[in-house]
């Protein structure tokens, strides 16, 4: 909100000054951002140039971005980019669809629930790529058996994300919807879902990073193509300059798919409050 529009509205002195305040303090974090990246690249290209760090071994960004250029004039660098971002969306909804739906299972039958708890607690702990050899051999060693990787990941996260999400919303509406008769459906679709749109949002988010984890293991142990195919190829022939240049693409990615995320919250919060 701008100071005109402040004063458009009849706002006070004091409220017009405290809206200035935050996005002062907005633009400094923003600028503070940038400002550490800027320094963070800066001074890995100098210790790189001045021989505090080894080249060969560490790169520097001058490397990192002639080695994307040539990924890119070869024409291979948005093909790896287009296989690992299918594999990943893919997984990525996959998993938090089905992680929410069982969710709403599990909160809909608390028995079920209660059986099913010490499982889920198993598997979030279990390392998810032991299971790659069995799904290599189950799926075949393609895309699919990373898409599966991707999903197992994501998926029992979600799930207990948006679990206690669910079972966190209990009180007087609850209630008064139960004294007026209304059924269990209703009460999770009036008060419980809405409740924890922001819970299943921060899920959606745990989950972009869960997500790139699994396409990433995954293209280690089957792919012929991918950001991940590209970092295990450059280890085993020590071209470590494709490596972080891979890491680097990954990085620009991920975050992509994270303010996308958050991009959607804010539009379902500003949603939200205009129907409220």
């Amino acid at each position: 909100m701008t100071k005109h529009s402040a004063a458009q509205y009849g706002f006070s002195q004091e409220h017009r000054a405290y809206v200035a305040r935050l996005i002062r303090k907005k633009r400094l974090v923003t600028l503070s951002r940038w400002a550490l990246l800027v320094a963070l690249i800066s001074l890995w290209e100098i210790f790189a140039r001045v021989g505090m760090i080894d080249p060969f071994i560490g790169s520097s960004p001058v490397r990192v971005a002639q080695t994307v250029f040539r990924l890119y004039s070869g024409g291979e660098l948005f093909t790896h980019i287009g296989i690992t971002l299918y594999e990943t969306v893919l997984g990525f909804f996959l998993g938090t669809a089905a992680g929410t739906l069982i969710a709403i299972g599990l909160w809909w039958s608390p028995t079920l629930c209660d059986i099913l708890d010490p499982y889920l607690v198993v598997l979030n702990a279990l390392p998810k790529i032991a299971l790659g050899p069995i799904l290599i051999v189950w799926f075949g060693a393609g895309i699919t058996s990373i898409v599966v990787m991707a999903l197992l990941i994501s998926l029992v996260v979600t799930i207990m994300t948006v679990l206690a999400g669910f079972n966190e919303i209990t009180g007087e509406k609850q209630l008064l919807m139960k004294t007026l008769g209304a059924s269990k459906l209703q009460i999770f679709t009036i008060v419980v879902f809405p409740a924890s749109l922001p819970t299943i949002m921060n899920a959606l988010k745990i989950s972009v990073g869960m997500s790139w984890v699994g396409v990433i293991v995954g293209e280690y142990l089957v792919s012929k193509a991918g950001l991940g195919y590209l970092i295990v190829y450059g280890g085993q022939v020590f071209k470590l300059d494709l490596v972080m240049a891979s890491i680097a693409v990954l990085c620009v990615l991920a975050a992509l798919m994270y303010y996308a995320v958050a991009y959607t919250e804010k539009r379902l919060v500003r949603w939200r409050s205009h129907i409220g």
